[in-house]
């Protein structure tokens, strides 16, 4: 049964993606003169929210759950939840994946825009934490899952990478990770042409072994002033902080948000991946306290959670945890409105 690891990968992901969800876009320095405390909320009065990488985990969570992993299966429900998901008119999402949803609805059948942006990775930690032990089955889901929105050989190579350490994370739970041994095995799941993301694997292991930081390593990227939402910049930021503190989820997840820019979306991977690992109960009380979702909820994650761990474990495919439409609308209507209030608070000192 995978429903501790399930269920870890989900909350981490909501608690991570809450956390660095105010210092998004942000340089460092300017994210820690608004926000100096890294260890609270500050989207909504000392409260959490998460943003579209938790909404698309748990999108892909029940696409898994009513699929069985049949990718033909998978790719028409994660497609429709996607559609529909567009509607809510979320106000943080990419626009290679607003553009591909909008081919969706028209019927292209070929949606995907050419773009190597990381939303597939938003996807990928919990397809890696279910499938990891089905190699082929993983590259084929991937695939489905990035190529719905994005065609860059450079997404699907990250988003593979994505859920290749959240499988490590998951299936080493009981035993020490070996730094050595895990950028050996994610390295071997590249293709020959990903060259570039190959030589950044090998970087953030020799980055650790000389006992770097995780923001003195994206600044010897030219990442200085903030991760970017590209998946090249993305991945190698979030496996150093992941190797950097594998058991530690709290350090995990506030040495990317240290790191700034798109700081909702590197915790978010960095907290699934720790979360598989080390479970719900690995994850601070108080920030699993201080999240104000609803009807998307913890709770929720975990009734979604053991219901994916039966129909993994019976290879029979089950029907999707349900959720409040009329509840979706009043939590959409309010994070947008506070995702605005955040904007026009930015434009204030202190600069």
């Amino acid at each position: 049964m995978l429903e501790r690891e399930i269920v870890g990968c989900l909350q981490g992901m909501a608690v991570g993606d809450a956390l660095g969800l105010p210092r998004e876009g942000l340089s460092p320095r300017r994210a820690a003169l608004l926000f100096p405390n890294a260890n609270r909320f500050y989207f909504l009065f000392g409260r959490g929210m998460f943003s579209d990488d938790t909404e698309h985990a748990c999108m892909t969570a029940q696409s898994l759950l009513v699929s069985d992993g049949d990718p033909a299966r998978f790719r028409h429900t994660l497609g429709w939840r996607l559609r529909w998901w567009l509607l809510g008119m979320p106000l943080s999402i990419g626009r290679a994946t607003s553009k591909s949803i909008v081919k969706l609805w028209f019927g292209a059948s070929l949606s995907g825009v050419w773009s190597a942006g990381n939303g597939p990775a938003m996807r990928a930690p919990i397809l890696g934490v279910c499938f990891g032990n089905q190699p082929d089955r993983l590259r084929e889901l991937i695939r489905i899952s990035t190529q719905l929105t994005h065609l860059d050989p450079k997404a699907q190579w990250g988003a593979l990478v994505i859920a290749r350490a959240a499988y490590l994370a998951a299936q080493s739970s009981d035993r020490v990770l070996k730094l050595a041994e895990a950028v050996r095995d994610l390295i071997s799941v590249l293709p020959a042409e990903a060259v570039e993301l190959f030589s950044l694997i090998e970087h953030v292991g020799l980055s650790i072994e000389a006992s770097q930081t995780t923001e003195a390593f994206a600044a010897e990227l030219g990442l200085s002033r903030g991760i970017s939402g590209y998946m090249l910049h993305t991945v190698p930021v979030v496996l150093h902080a992941w190797l950097s503190f594998p058991d530690d989820y709290r350090a995990a997840v506030q040495a990317v948000i240290r790191c700034g820019g798109d700081a909702d979306s590197t915790a978010a991977l960095v907290g699934g991946i720790v979360g598989a690992r080390v479970g719900k109960e690995g994850i601070p009380q108080e920030w699993r306290r201080g999240l104000c979702e609803w009807p998307r909820d913890l709770r929720w994650m975990e009734r979604l959670g053991h219901r994916l761990a039966e129909a993994l474990a019976s290879n029979q495919p089950r029907k999707s945890v349900p959720l409040s439409i009329f509840g979706l609308i009043a939590r959409n209507l309010l994070f947008n409105m506070v995702v605005v209030a955040h904007v026009l608070r930015r434009l204030l000192p202190p600069y």
